[in-house]
C-alpha cells in the first residue's frame, strides 16, 4: 500500500529568519529587482486568455422591483429564471463597458415615455 503525502505552502510555518527576510524584500524598491529572467508580457500573450472555469462573483441579496410580464418571461423556460435574470443584466454591463460591443455608444434605453416620466421624477427627489 502507498500513502500518499500532500504538502502544501500553508504547512510550512514562517521562521523568524524567513519573516526578516521577506520583510528585508519587502522595503526594496521594484527597480532593483533582477527580473530579467521573467519573460514580458506582451498583448499576444493576453489575446487567448480565459476567464478562471473556477471564478465566481460574489453574489449580494437584494429586493428589485420588475414588471409581472418581465417575471413571467423569465420563469417560463423554468428553474433559474434569477440566473437567467443576472446572465442578461451582466450582458449589458458589459456590453456598456466595453465599447468595442455597443453599437451606438451606450446602452439603449426605453423609448417608454412612462419610463422617463419616472427616472425624471426619482432624480428630482
Amino acid at each position: 500500500m502507498t500513502k500518499i503525502v500532500k504538502k502544501s505552502l500553508s504547512d510550512s510555518r514562517l521562521t523568524a529568519g524567513r519573516k526578516r527576510r521577506l520583510k528585508e524584500l519587502s522595503r526594496r524598491p521594484d527597480n532593483e529587482i533582477n527580473t530579467s529572467d521573467i519573460p514580458e508580457l506582451t498583448e499576444r500573450f493576453w489575446q487567448n486568455a480565459v476567464r478562471n472555469p473556477f471564478y465566481r462573483p460574489l453574489k449580494q441579496q437584494l429586493t428589485l422591483r420588475l414588471d409581472a410580464d418581465v417575471i413571467a418571461w423569465l420563469r417560463r423556460r423554468g428553474r433559474g429564471y434569477q440566473t437567467r435574470a443576472n446572465a442578461l443584466l451582466r450582458d449589458a454591463m458589459l456590453g456598456d463597458l466595453n465599447p468595442k460591443r455597443r453599437n451606438d455608444g451606450g446602452w439603449d434605453r426605453p423609448k417608454n415615455p412612462r419610463h422617463n416620466g419616472i427616472a425624471q421624477t426619482r432624480r428630482a427627489s
